[in-house]
């Protein structure tokens, strides 16, 4: 039985929200340490400040109550975009899991419940950067509603209109 619940800015999870940010980030050779690549110019901008006005993020827990992935979403700004921007009113969605929970569904659980929260909140839009290579990601996100609307570098930006789930 897998929980959700939200994480708050201050809470239990939240160095556990920075692995899974940390996790996220799919590069399958040389990956840099942690520390290192969180607090890369043009990553830190995903974790720095968590908490501000338009962060939200949740996380699933197991039947051990042992966190096992999370969800978040963020605001960027034509100024200072993320790799899956799209416009300031769009928050970009990112997520992950411990190796243990992939391939049970529990990621499908956190999107739509994070596009649940997310449509709460009052957007219409998610986006989120993907790359390519990452199939099973891209299967997870094409078959909750994503579609590609660009390419930015080597990866897709996937939008999904929340406004009729």
């Amino acid at each position: 039985m897998i929980h959700i619940r939200s994480i708050d800015q201050n809470g239990e999870y939240v160095e556990f929200l920075t692995d899974m940010m940390y996790e996220s980030i799919h590069m399958p050779e040389n990956k840099p340490a942690k520390e290192v690549l969180l607090n890369m110019p043009h990553i830190k901008k995903y974790s720095e400040g968590w908490g501000r006005k338009g962060d939200k993020a949740i996380i699933a827990i197991n039947e051990n109550n042992l966190p096992v992935g999370a969800a978040w979403y963020r605001l960027f700004t034509e100024d200072n975009k993320g790799y899956g921007y799209v416009d300031d009113k769009t928050p970009e969605l990112g997520i992950a899991l411990t190796k243990d929970a992939r391939g049970k569904g529990i990621g499908t659980l956190l999107v739509k419940r994070l596009m649940e929260e997310a449509f709460s909140d009052g957007y219409t839009t998610l986006s989120l950067s993907v790359d390519p290579t990452n199939k099973e990601a891209v299967q997870l996100y094409k078959k909750l509603g994503f579609k590609q609307c660009c390419t930015s570098g080597t990866s897709w930006t996937m939008v999904c209109n929340i406004s009729s789930i």
